[in-house]
């Protein structure tokens, strides 16, 4: 049976350009709420759901694991049933890594990517949390697991709101469902190395938070390798940049997409 991931589509009445928005692990399409608006006076927008997330409550598929080919191949079926030949993404934390997978695997199809709290390099400080986590999922509550996580990559009061909408998407994801996208953290460390070496050839803005200690470090060694890559950093703000400040999110990203539109 074909099946397609829940998303929700705003077409702009003039506009040609598409704009696609992809979640990371635990959320859904409702962390993209401070975008939409301002999204929809300039493009075509669509928010999806990732596989067993939010509204998409893709049947398991037996015992078969996940894999980023797999789950970005979601995506582009979207597009392909949406006719959407080419769209700028833009992705948040795990997000990020699948519209790597999309840009390696289907270039032709991602005209700019927009990275915020991009997920480029495993640090030995990360390394160690994910070993932990993977070691103890399957003997603690896994909300303790998402709780655990969020306060470790969010851990200021300032960070408060991402905190809690991250726990509260998480809530909404099955168990079983959980361990199979946990269980894609045992390759992350391989395909980011595959990827951090090579150059896509595709514009992409890396917009990350300034108290975003987890990931900032290694995205501001490897945005400066690239000719089409740049990064852009938001004082007062964690890994969830387009939450924690929404309104620079927004300025800095609308204005990158405008700049690389299909004339």
């Amino acid at each position: 049976m074909f099946y397609i991931l829940y998303y929700k589509l705003f077409e702009h009445e003039t506009s040609t350009e598409w704009v696609l928005f992809v979640h990371g692990a635990g959320g859904s399409s409702s962390i993209w709420f401070k975008q939409i608006r301002e999204y929809r006076k300039y493009f075509n927008v669509v928010l999806l759901d990732l596989r067993g997330h939010g509204k998409s409550k893709k049947p398991l598929l037996g015992k078969k694991d996940y894999t980023f080919d797999l789950v970005s191949r979601d995506i582009i079926e979207v597009m392909d049933h949406l006719k959407i030949e080419k769209a700028h993404f833009i992705g948040i934390s795990l997000g990020t890594i699948l519209i790597r997978s999309i840009a390696e695997q289907h270039p032709e199809r991602v005209q700019s990517m927009v990275l915020g709290g991009a997920v480029i390099r495993i640090t030995p400080k990360l390394d160690v949390l994910l070993k932990l986590a993977n070691a103890l999922k399957y003997y603690v509550p896994y909300m303790w697991l998402y709780r655990f996580l969020a306060w470790i990559l969010m851990p200021k009061k300032s960070h408060r709101q991402s905190r809690f909408l991250f726990v509260t998407e998480a809530k909404k994801v099955h168990q079983k469902e959980f361990l199979r996208w946990f269980k894609l953290t045992s390759s992350i460390a391989s395909i980011l190395l595959e990827y951090g070496e090579r150059d896509t050839k595709i514009p992409t803005l890396y917009i990350m938070g300034a108290e975003d200690y987890m990931f900032l470090i290694p995205v501001q060694e490897i945005a400066s390798r690239f000719e089409l890559s740049s990064i852009e950093v938001i004082s007062d703000c964690g890994h969830v940049c387009n939450v924690d400040q929404p309104r620079k999110f927004n300025e800095l990203s609308i204005d990158f997409i405008e700049r690389h539109a299909i004339v």
